[in-house]
């Protein structure tokens, strides 16, 4: 690559391993460590919230959660930082999240199950199946994808001139519309968009009523 696709943080964050004890707060209470600063690489561990209080206050810090034994990142707290086009998004206890990597699958689940897979999207790099039409089921496999010689970036910059190119386009008489790599257009989460089309009665009209005649 002419140059770095992604952030110099990323892909160290998604190597280390999250949710052991703290070693310099080791008698204290909530010395978990599931934080990471995205500003001092000179350091690349898993920070606890007494680190990061006393070193890191004013500093982008990302929370690592679990779900299903798996770690996870809130949508919120890192689209500001990378761009997400194309990872699946997740919703678990009512918020947005990523997936870090990827995750085991059983076999005869994916790709590799064919006609019998509940769904027909996959994730490119693993082949995991998918809930929506994204490319990636992780932040890490998108970060395999452009390893490997994929068209993809993690960073804004990006973003902004694809942006900028349609917006051009679009003065010279062309269209706006912005697809990204998951396929939604212009955001990374799915969104079924559902036309507002009139329903059919359950009963047709009886036509215009009428009096008894009078006798």
């Amino acid at each position: 690559m002419e140059r770095d696709l992604a952030p110099p943080w990323l892909e160290p964050m998604l190597k280390i391993k999250f949710f052991k004890h703290c070693e310099a707060h080791i008698g204290l209470r909530k010395k978990e460590c599931n934080l990471y600063c995205t500003d001092c690489l000179e350091h690349n561990i898993a920070l606890c919230n007494y680190c990061k209080d006393e070193e890191h206050s004013d500093h982008h810090v990302i929370q690592i959660r679990k779900s299903s034994y798996h770690e996870v990142v809130k949508v919120a707290e890192v689209a500001k930082k990378i761009n997400v086009n194309g990872i699946h998004t997740y919703i678990i206890n009512g918020s947005d999240v990523f997936f870090l990597n990827e995750r085991p699958q059983p076999k005869g689940v994916g790709a590799a199950a064919g006609k019998n897979a509940a769904s027909p999207y996959f994730c490119t790099v693993c082949c995991r199946s998918l809930l929506s039409d994204f490319m990636y089921c992780s932040i890490g496999c998108k970060m395999a994808w452009i390893k490997n010689g994929g068209n993809a970036s993690f960073l804004l910059e990006e973003v902004k001139e694809k942006c900028d190119r349609n917006r051009v386009g679009n003065d010279n008489g062309g269209t706006s519309k912005d697809f990204g790599e998951g396929g939604a257009e212009g955001s990374s989460v799915a969104k079924d968009v559902k036309h507002l089309v009139p329903r059919p009665r359950a009963r047709p009209r009886k036509g215009i009523p009428r009096r008894s005649p009078f006798f």
